[in-house]
Parts: structure tokens; sequence; C-alpha cells
């Protein structure tokens, strides 16, 4: 090989792997939506992502089953529902979801906090740590949680009604003393629509038998974890319920009522 073709093989083999590296970050940083959050919480429960499809974007997330049949968490590439009977199990790659988030977790900054937070004390403190208003963070806090509630919903049937009007139908789980990790995100407002703005946890208790929807909480000593993410992709519903739904509605106030699990 004469040193010109070894140059001209050395300097391929220097773009190839930049590209993967360049590649690899992307897919680290991304946010992958399947599904459209105001149109799920609208009523469009029936699941079109195989999850094997949603875990080629991310190990690390959280989601609702099809028909809403309770609640969703992903964790180091393994998906958990937590139902309305307060079972908890692996799901297998296979089946469906309506509407899940995830992304590649990799924490960027760390935090031990070691004093009791309810819930809105630790999205106080959490907030002091996500300096960017307009960042998209994934958040894992691990430990030990002095209380916690979750919720999930039942199964549904059609015709199908908005979230909001299933809240007299929520089930919930109260968790003395538990050690655990809650999965989540801090979404900025201008994601609003395709995605659930604000903070959202979901929660695995570490013998991965209970889980849920976090409705309230205290910490005991915890680990906080967060990723920066620096892009987002929504994969949009192919179908014609999606198709035909209004997306003129203003469900902001609807979304806040589902994620507090507050009736009215």
């Amino acid at each position: 090989m004469t040193c010109r073709n070894l140059y001209a093989f050395l300097t391929a083999i220097i773009c190839l792997f930049a590209v993967s590296n360049a590649s690899a970050q992307t897919k680290n940083n991304t946010l992958y939506t399947a599904g459209h959050a105001s149109a799920f919480i609208g009523g469009l429960y029936d699941a079109v992502y195989p999850y094997n499809k949603v875990l080629k974007h991310g190990d690390f997330g959280l989601g609702a089953p099809d028909k809403l049949d309770g609640e969703v968490l992903v964790l180091d590439g393994k998906i958990y529902q937590t139902q309305s009977t307060g079972k908890t199990f692996e799901v297998k790659p296979t089946e469906l979801t309506p509407f899940t988030v995830v992304n590649f977790f990799k924490a960027k900054k760390t935090a031990l906090v070691r004093q009791k937070l309810t819930k809105n004390r630790l999205f106080s403190y959490l907030d002091s740590l996500l300096s960017n208003p307009n960042g998209i963070y994934a958040i894992k806090i691990t430990g030990n949680f002095n209380f916690i509630k979750t919720r999930a919903f039942p199964p549904v049937k059609k015709p199908y009604v908005p979230l909001a009007d299933m809240l007299p139908l929520q089930h919930f789980f109260s968790f003395e003393n538990v050690k655990g990790t809650l999965v989540g995100y801090r979404i900025p407002a201008f994601m609003d629509g395709p995605n659930i703005t604000g903070y959202h946890f979901h929660f695995l208790s570490d013998d991965k038998k209970g889980g849920g929807h976090i409705i309230e909480l205290t910490t005991g000593d915890v680990t906080i974890e967060v990723d920066e993410l620096d892009s987002f992709l929504v994969d949009i519903p192919q179908t014609k319920d999606f198709e035909n739904f209004d997306f003129k509605k203003d469900r902001r106030e609807e979304v806040k009522r589902v994620e507090n699990g507050k009736k009215d």
C-alpha cells in the first residue's frame, strides 16, 4: 500500500469513526416520543407502537400500556407495567404502547440528598439543579423513600373518554420505607402538546413488585441523576383516529388534573 493510499484509508476510517460517534452522541441525547400526549390524554388509547421499536430509541422512560391498562416505566432497557390491581411485572418487547417517552440515559449531573423532601419540595430542589428553564431533562432518583403514593388506571373499552373523565376510576397504592427508583422528566413549555410538560415521574420498587404514576412522596436518602438532552423526536400515530382528532381544544387543565390525580 502506497503512502497516498494509506493516508486515504486512514482518513476514511477517521471519518467513519467521527460519523459513528456523532450518531451515538445524537442517539444518547434525543428524547423520543412514541405517540402524542394531547391525543393520548384526549382518549386515543389504542396501541400502535411495538416496545421493541421504542427501545431502539432509549433504555429509560415512561408511558402507558395498550388501552390504558395501568402505567409503564422503562429502566435499564426493560419495560415494567403496573396494573390497576397493583400487580407489577416485566412486559415483553413485542407488546404495544399508545404513548411512551424514552431516551438513552447517561447522567451528566449527580446529587446526593439526605433530607426529607415532599413532592413539591423535591421539585423545587430539582429546579435549583436544572439551570436551563428551556432544557429537556431526564431524571433518575434512586434510594430510600419514606412514603410514596402512586396510581394506575384500569383497562378501558370503547367508546373511550378523555383521561380526565376517568379520574374517579384510578386506583391508588401506598408504600412506606421502600427502596426504589423514580423515572421521569422535566419537559419545557415549548414542547407542550406532543409531550407532557413540567415534571412527570413513575416509580418502580427495587423488588419490581410495586410501581405506578407518582401522586405524593417523601424522600429519605436518595441519589439524583440528571441527563440534559439536546433534541427531540415525535413519532406521530399513522391512524384514522389521529387524523380525525380535534387538536383545537386546550387540554392543559386536563393534563394538570391527570398528573395530580385530582378529580376536579
